[in-house]
């Protein structure tokens, strides 16, 4: 596994881990305190999981396990990944800072970093997959298809 991959995967780990400990605090919220959790908690709660864990899992594994870039590819560019990367992740620490804050503030610069951050989240996401398209291709499935194998 290359070391981008491996970064991707590895800031997924921490992602999870600060999404648990966000749901672990709304639930003793809910459960002890006699209340519920912010919508602002319970998103970033959300975003950590779902963007911060899960989408960065997916896409470290899409680095490491997607064809290599073909010799002519001009599209592909690890140095567009490494963009993405800090798209994903300064926009989702940001965005769950942000949600965080706001339970406790709704100052207008706050929401509009929450605006901001989300923004990021999406740009990074679009520059990722902007970059990996031309290696979701066929890597030998061509040849056995041609050769009668089905699957």
């Amino acid at each position: 596994m290359h070391s981008l991959a491996r970064l991707y995967i590895k800031t997924a780990i921490i992602f999870l881990m600060l999404g648990l400990g966000i749901g672990g605090w709304a639930l003793v919220v809910r459960e002890l305190g006699g209340g519920y959790p912010s919508v602002y908690v319970i998103s970033a709660h959300t975003h950590a999981i779902l963007v911060g864990f899960v989408m960065l899992m997916i896409l470290g594994v899409a680095l490491w396990m997607f064809p290599r870039p073909a010799g002519e590819d001009q599209r592909y560019s690890p140095a567009l990944a490494i963009v993405a990367y800090w798209l994903i992740t300064i926009g989702t620490a940001a965005r769950m800072t942000g949600e965080l804050a706001r339970t406790a503030s709704g100052a207008a610069w706050l929401r509009w970093s929450i605006v901001v951050s989300g923004l990021l989240q999406i740009a990074g996401l679009a520059v990722f997959f902007y970059t990996m398209w031309s290696r979701i291709r066929p890597a030998g499935s061509r040849a056995r298809e041609k050769a009668g194998e089905r699957f």
